[in-house]
């Protein structure tokens, strides 16, 4: 069967629903409110939306632990909004893609609460379950969840533990159970039905676990140990893609399939996206941003602390990226999304070069072959939320970090600090909008904290043609242009400071220029093709003379050297 390939062009706008638009003025955001701002996403240039869960959930990790994956959770409205938003979007002439969850569900599922009456349920095999070590006074294993402490939860009532990788209130389903496997694909097949676009498939690297569940060697002697070869991209896991996806297909040709693989290398990335194993259409990885870690204590988990970006490093692994997806439509293009912290404050400037950082940043990625994916508020330079009490973080593992850093002679205003540096909750303030109260989110306070900037607003933004806004529009359009979606990708050799590529289509060319730091550079011995160009995009200030480009902190510049003739 032939693919349409429309999200080959696509363009992704993720809104964080919880913190986009508060309409019902209950502090939380809603469908309607997402509806209520369709000419203004349409406006931006993207063209398709993706939705983090609005299924119902008990919401103990934001709705990635589903309890009802065909209901939607009242906090966001109803199944009439959902079917209204997504009539509503397509006559934008956008595409709507679903946040979906196949490596489990919540404790308080059906399936889950009728597997806990029992070994002869069922449900029972719907899940992961295993017999614990020394009579079961201990977990069958040594692993480690990703959110703390082991990944076994013993069940009283069987004496049996089941397996979660996330938190205890989110056990993972049994894909050997082929039931499993119809289940979840029902629930795709129906919302398919309700006219969406494709989907996001949340942790499906995990949905396969080594047989028999062997401990991992442990020199360091810790109680528990992440074992992600034990449980993450086993070959296992394309078995069950590709049939999974396949399905999907024979309902929705054109379906598009962005995969979560956030700890997937280059070459794993390639596999899970090569058209003839009818698998995803692209991943989104983790792995782009290597961080300098030789400044922060290495007596505290390193992934709570700041750091800053290893230029060398990163400049190493989009080319490798490029390289290797080249022949896909390349890899996707993202410096932001829910589960990490806002660009400007982790890599730019949010302060003295907020705007030009901002653009830098935007340039330098999007730029690039592949699928840009934007995070809502990115386009306003939206910086980190100020999370004022460790009572306010959700992050599992907040609260041990607030702790230990406590006892190490931190003070409570350091550790917060490095908190809201780094942890995924500063990204999820609410949408900047106007300068009333709240920021134009909601009329009442909302669930998570919102930064009160006046100038860093949409409507504040809208009226000033030099915006962080209307750069992102014009760098859009620039986007869609073959030259590109579809040229070839070439980085340029120069200093750890600058990021520069070549981007070629059809005998046209064009060179993008980037300083990411905040000191000026100067850029020599580039062809002299450069100095005869038309600028097609800039940020900050440069200087172009003979045979030098002079670029002033955090700018760039976009210049066509070829003409199409």
């Amino acid at each position: 069967m032939s693919r349409t390939n429309w999200w080959q062009s696509a363009i992704v706008y993720q809104i964080y629903p919880r913190s986009f638009q508060d309409t019902n003025n209950d502090g939380i955001g809603d469908i309607k409110g997402i509806i209520q701002r369709l000419d203004y996403i349409k406006s931006l240039g993207v063209n398709t939306i993706w939705l983090n869960p609005i299924f119902i959930s008990p919401q103990i990790d934001n709705g990635y632990d589903i309890s009802n994956y065909y209901g939607i959770d009242p906090i966001f409205g109803t199944l009439k909004d959902v079917q209204e938003l997504i009539y509503e979007a397509h006559q934008r002439e956008l595409k709507i893609i679903f946040d979906f969850v196949l490596n489990h569900t919540s404790d308080q599922h059906p399936w889950f609460q009728e597997a806990l009456k029992g070994p002869d349920n069922l449900y029972r095999d719907y899940y992961l379950w295993a017999d614990g070590k020394k009579n079961g006074a201990e977990p069958p294993n040594n692993w480690a969840s990703f959110f703390g402490g082991s990944t076994w939860e013993k069940d009283l009532h069987s004496q049996q533990y089941y397996f979660h990788l996330f938190a205890k209130e989110m056990p993972d389903l049994n894909w050997e159970n082929p039931e499993v496997h119809v289940a979840l694909l029902d629930i795709a097949k129906f919302w398919l039905n309700e006219g969406i676009d494709g989907f996001r498939l949340d942790a499906f690297i995990h949905m396969a676990k080594e047989k028999g569940y062997p401990a991992l060697p442990n020199p360091t002697n810790e109680k528990y140990v992440i074992a992600e070869e034990y449980y993450a991209n086993l070959p296992k896991v394309q078995e069950y893609l590709a049939k999974f996806i396949q399905a999907l297909r024979e309902v929705k040709p054109d379906v598009f399939i962005v995969g979560e693989a956030a700890s997937a290398e280059v070459k794993q990335a390639v596999e899970y996206t090569d058209p003839t194993k009818n698998q995803c259409d692209t991943v989104i990885t983790f792995r782009y941003f290597p961080e300098r870690e030789e400044l922060k204590d290495s007596r505290l988990p390193l992934g709570m602390q700041p750091g800053t970006l290893d230029r060398q490093q990163f400049k190493q692994v989009m080319a490798e990226w490029q390289k290797e997806m080249a022949s896909v439509g390349g890899p996707t293009l993202y410096w932001n999304n829910h589960d990490m912290p806002r660009v400007v404050s982790r890599f730019g400037d949010d302060g003295l070069y907020r705007e030009t950082s901002s653009k830098m940043l935007a340039t330098l990625m999007y730029l690039q072959k592949g699928l840009p994916f934007l995070l809502n508020g990115e386009e306003i330079g939206m910086k980190n939320r100020i999370i004022q009490s460790i009572k306010d973080y959700e992050d599992p593992g907040a609260e041990a970090f607030y702790h230990q850093a406590l006892a190490l002679g931190y003070t409570e205003i350091e550790v917060l600090e490095l908190l809201n540096a780094s942890s995924k909750d500063a990204s999820r303030g609410g949408m900047q909008w106007t300068k009333e109260p709240y920021s134009g989110f909601s009329t009442v306070k909302p669930w998570s904290s919102v930064n009160q900037e006046e100038n860093y607003t949409v409507e504040a933004e809208e009226a000033d043609e030099g915006s962080i806004l209307h750069y992102y529009r014009r760098l859009l359009l620039l986007k869609k242009r073959e030259l590109f979606t579809k040229g070839s990708f070439s980085l340029l050799e120069t200093g750890d400071e600058t990021f520069c590529y070549v981007r070629n289509w059809d005998n046209e060319e064009a060179v993008v220029l980037t300083n990411m730091t905040n000191e000026p550079v100067q850029l020599t011995c580039l062809e002299e093709t450069l100095f005869n160009g038309k600028i097609l995009l800039s940020a900050g200030d440069h200087e172009l003379t003979k045979k030098q480009v002079t670029l002033a902190p955090y700018s760039c510049v976009v210049i066509q050297t070829k003409m199409k003739k």
